[in-house]
């Protein structure tokens, strides 16, 4: 079982930077995709970015340029650097463990934190 709990989500101006970190409890394989998702009112949730346990990182192409995922798979944490934010991000952004077994993929989600950005 995985739990994971994010962190670092706020109000921020256009333009402005952010930081989120998700960690997570339980055990973490290599083979485990790490990553992040983003919910806004009214929207399906949808894909900002991932990271395997060697990479490369995979990027929507809403935020290539601007966002960074980087992962510490000794510290079981995966973080989301975001710079230049535009109001059209804001957005709960959610954490995510994927795994794949023999019968399918499982994945796990973190409970979301929120991101807002002003104009």
């Amino acid at each position: 079982q995985v739990q994971l709990v994010e962190s670092g989500g706020g109000l921020v101006q256009a333009g402005g930077s952010l930081r989120l970190s998700c960690t997570a409890s339980g055990t973490i394989f290599s083979g485990d995709t790490m990553g992040w998702y983003r919910q806004a009112p009214g929207k399906q949730r949808e894909f900002v970015a991932t990271m395997a346990a060697s990479g490369p990182a995979n990027y929507a192409d809403s935020v290539k340029g601007r966002f960074t995922i980087s992962r510490d798979n000794a510290k079981k944490t995966v973080n989301l650097q975001m710079n230049n934010l535009k109001p059209e991000d804001t957005a709960v952004y959610y954490c995510q463990v994927l795994r794949s077994f023999f019968n399918g993929p499982r994945e796990w989600w973190g409970q979301g934190t929120q991101v807002t950005v002003s104009p």
